[in-house]
């Protein structure tokens, strides 16, 4: 049992409900059993503990492969669940991670536009959700974060933070694409109108 993990989910939860007020919505969507890939956009650093608390399954999640270079801190986020990556390239090692992780049949939290959209607006996807998914042949459930961007207004009641899951993408629809750039491109287009589809409803 991962014991920092779980302190972690505990200690945001409470502090996301009593202080934050979070409204969350959809998370029968999520798969009660079975890897899963959940994509989520992406607006802050508070965003994996955001989507990883509010979560019904235990979730893995990227990180930075910096910042796994200081031993303990290190340390301390591989017990939190977070997987090395090494950004402006393919990382094999990365995706071998991620696809284990899946067939372990744990969740990988994914947030395809590959940085923050600090002021809320939606980036272009990279093509690297689509890479895990063909490969782990899994679920895809996309997920929309709400003010998370803006944690002041929400403290103030000027904002709702808020997360809504949305209806998975079937492994079977996942299995249905080649091994190639385009399949990939298409997978993450696919996810990306999903999880903006979801800004509608996922607003308080």
């Amino acid at each position: 049992m991962k014991i920092l993990y779980y302190t972690g989910c505990t200690l945001t939860r409470i502090v996301t409900k009593s202080v934050y007020r979070i409204k969350v919505s959809g998370t029968e969507n999520i798969p009660q059993q079975g890897g899963f890939i959940l994509a989520s956009n992406h607006l802050s650093y508070y965003d994996p503990l955001l989507v990883g608390s509010s979560a019904t399954r235990q979730v893995y999640f990227m990180a930075k492969q910096e910042l796994f270079e200081n031993p303990l801190f290190g340390s301390i986020i591989r017990r939190t669940n977070a997987l090395p990556l090494r950004r402006g390239t393919i990382d094999r090692a990365a995706l071998d991670s991620c696809v284990e992780v899946i067939e372990q049949g744990y969740g990988l939290t994914v947030f395809p536009e590959g940085t923050r959209a600090r002021q809320g607006e939606f980036l272009d996807p990279k093509p690297g959700v689509g890479m895990v998914a063909v490969r782990a042949r899994c679920p895809i459930v996309p997920a929309y974060i709400h003010g998370s961007n803006h944690l002041g207004a929400c403290l103030l009641g000027r904002e709702r933070l808020s997360i809504a899951y949305g209806e998975p993408l079937p492994a079977d629809w996942v299995a249905s694409f080649e091994a190639t750039k385009e399949s990939y491109t298409e997978i993450a287009r696919v996810v990306m109108e999903r999880i903006a589809g979801l800004s509608s409803t996922g607003k308080p």
